[in-house]
């Protein structure tokens, strides 16, 4: 029986060798909106690597709609770059798509040169706490044909599709939205009303592109906006993308950015938002394609079996492995390296106006640079140390030809991916490990598991190169009562290793201290499988269900010195780990010292003299310090030594990924 995934489809006369489709992402790696060598090294990785379907973007169609580190579409200048990014992408196999799109409220007017962005109704925008200027009809009509104008570069430039996204948020939701649509002209007011600019701009692309040219549309199908569109509307506007504008297929997507959900975070299960694909293919009868935490193909293959999409969008999963398509065409599927949602790399990067990077895959973004070239002298390399770091040494190491042996003292690798894994919603992080392992075995690296590395090992090695990931170690503050027996590490919490009484106070608010707390306010609430079950059969109301899934049985206290809780949290992850510190009913109490722990609680410093919290355990949460305690004993012998990750400088897993593979990269 032949693998749905790999099922040709046809979109309008377009035939695609599997169901693999690469949707559109900001790369934030154009230049004054030129597509660069960076762009197409970062497809032509990509289409190497077996996608069907290849969409990129978004790409601008006119001056107002983007910034200059988008794809530029909207002038004929931009056309050459074009050829050359569609041309890597057919030459290597995957069909190629260009996303069209236009932020309207959604640009920063630091973009637009002091401009304030449009929209069709001026409604601040909380993404950038900016007021949009209003648009007029004849302004609209000229959106219209810059959208049909970009389309045609887009063939003209070789594309063998284009696409247009309206959702998320951007110029085509707000004519969509009643939140964002106030006017009273005859765009706006009711449905009919509201989707006409949309309509529009479709019909238009149509006319510019011809009857055989595929037309995608990257859709909402729930915008999880209160008083926004729903499903029942936005399958209404899927019906008539396809039989009053001619659409060939529909990409799914969810929510705006200023939607209160996760969309993209790990806390968000796998292919969780393929109901909405299921609703809008239910009701046309062009390809629906899936998208959202699709990261493996087990899941994605059981999506297209089980008929709740024709194809299915994995994005940040082709950044984490660009190989993904070829591995399970070729029955190799324990080889993937899953994307864990992280955001560190890819989302993160945008608000700080870097280029996308990826923790699972430090060669992301930085395809023209980064080459594993056999080394000329083949060295005996040591790595001590099986966390992030440590296992990505080893394998850059091995990749570059080098004999590595890695050592770990502990009886299984991992390191802190594991305690990472160990909140809810976080369990990806050891997906990764698991993933990192298997890449050590599939290279036959040598693994000497419960092996503490000592001066003995290091003579009877006798390595040419050493490569120390030893990690870190917790901090323990000094507050007096420290040592009383009810004081705990919020590593041991996370690892299993102790047990917390009922009124836990933790020292400590970063975001190891908030990923303690919710692990432990979890404690004694509903499974997912316990909720359906009591659901399905009706045993308990739906907003006792919610209670029961979101009160455990702790009470959990975060204690922060610093103004803010989880302050070194990416941009994409804190507002959710927040929102479920607020639903779990963890207290915070910030600008706040720690004075004293006693046999009852902690006494704190506050307004009018020391308070004492009452906890049955104190967890501390204040930090790491490196442990590089061989460092000095392997440099005094003349051996080479590198230091990567935690043991180097104390940071995020995105770090200690990175700076282990660039070591192993550079013996």
């Amino acid at each position: 029986m032949q693998d749905p995934l790999f099922e040709p489809i046809t979109i309008n006369r377009l035939d695609i060798k599997n169901r693999i489709y690469m949707p559109a992402m900001h790369l934030n790696m154009a230049d004054n909106f030129e597509v660069t060598d960076q762009i197409t090294a970062f497809y032509e990785r990509r289409a190497k690597g077996g996608a069907g379907m290849i969409c990129v973007g978004f790409a601008t169609v006119d001056e107002m709609s983007g910034n200059t580190l988008n794809i530029g579409a909207h002038k004929d200048d931009f056309i050459p770059g074009l050829k050359r990014l569609a041309a890597v992408i057919k030459d290597n196999g995957a069909r190629s798509c260009v996303q069209l799109n236009h932020s309207g409220r959604y640009n920063f007017s630091f973009f637009l040169d002091g401009k304030p962005s449009v929209a069709p109704s001026p409604i601040a925008s909380r993404l950038t706490k900016e007021t949009p200027r209003e648009l007029s009809v004849d302004e609209i009509h000229g959106i219209i044909e810059s959208f049909a104008k970009a389309a045609a570069r887009v063939k003209t430039a070789g594309f063998d599709a284009v696409e247009v996204l309206s959702g998320t948020g951007y110029l085509l939701s707000e004519f969509l939205s009643p939140l964002t649509n106030k006017r009273e002209d005859e765009y706006g007011g009711s449905f009919e009303n509201r989707i006409r600019f949309c309509i529009e701009v479709m019909q238009a692309i149509r006319k510019a592109v011809g009857e055989d040219f595929p037309v995608i549309v990257r859709m909402n199908g729930n915008d999880f906006m209160p008083g926004g569109q729903g499903m029942d509307e936005l399958r209404e506007y899927a019906k008539s993308l396809v039989s009053t504008a001619g659409v060939n297929a529909l990409c799914i997507n969810v929510g705006w950015h200023e939607a209160r959900v996760p969309q993209i975070t790990t806390a968000v299960p796998r292919g969780a938002f393929a109901y909405l694909s299921r609703g809008i293919k239910d009701v046309v009868d062009v390809p629906v394609i899936a998208s959202h935490r699709i990261n493996d193909p087990e899941i994605a293959r059981g999506l297209i079996a089980d008929s709740m999409c024709d194809m299915v969008a994995m994005g940040r999963s082709l950044i984490a492995d660009p190989d993904l398509p070829e591995k399970c065409r070729t029955g190799r599927e324990k080889e993937i390296i899953h994307c864990v949602a992280c955001a560190q790399g890819c989302f993160d990067n945008l608000f700080k106006l870097k280029h996308v990077e990826c923790l699972c895959n430090p060669q992301a973004g930085h395809e023209c640079e980064i080459t594993c070239e056999a080394a000329e002298n083949p060295k005996t390399v040591m790595v001590i140390g099986g966390g992030a770091a440590g296992m990505n040494a080893a394998i850059a190491a091995s990749d570059r030809g080098h004999s590595v042996t890695l050592y770990e003292k502990s009886g299984h690798l991992g390191g802190q991916l594991y305690l990472a894994a160990a909140p809810p919603g976080r369990e990806e992080f050891a997906q990764l490990a698991r993933d990192l392992e298997n890449q050590i075995a599939i290279r036959n690296i040598n693994v000497c598991l419960n092996t503490a590395v000592n001066e003995d090992i290091v003579d009877k090695e006798k390595p040419d190169h050493i490569i120390l990931t030893t990690g870190a170690t917790p901090m323990t503050p000094p507050i007096p009562g420290i040592e009383l027996p009810h004081v705990v590490q919020s590593w041991d919490v996370l690892s299993g290793k102790v047990y917390t009484g009922k009124k836990v106070v933790i020292v400590g608010g970063g975001a190891v201290g908030v990923e303690t707390a919710l692990f432990l306010a979890e404690k004694g609430t509903l499974s997912a499988e316990t909720l359906k079950f009591l659901f399905v059969n009706q045993a308990e109301d739906p907003d006792v269900l919610y209670e029961m899934a979101t009160k455990g049985t702790k009470q959990v206290t975060v204690l922060e010195m610093m103004e803010k809780i989880g302050k070194d949290f990416g941009k994409t992850t804190r507002w959710g780990m927040l929102q479920d510190v607020s639903r779990y009913g963890i207290q915070s109490q910030v600008a706040t010292k720690a004075l004293e722990i006693t046999e009852k609680g902690i006494k704190i410093e506050a307004e009018n003299g020391p308070v004492e919290i009452p906890a049955d355990t104190v967890v501390l949460s204040v930090g790491a310090k490196s442990n590089n305690e061989l460092q000095q004993l392997i440099e005094s012998k003349g051996i080479a030594c590198t230091v990567a990750g935690d043991a180097g400088n104390v940071g995020m897993a995105f770090d200690a990924v990175h700076q282990g593979f660039n070591a192993g990269t550079n013996v």
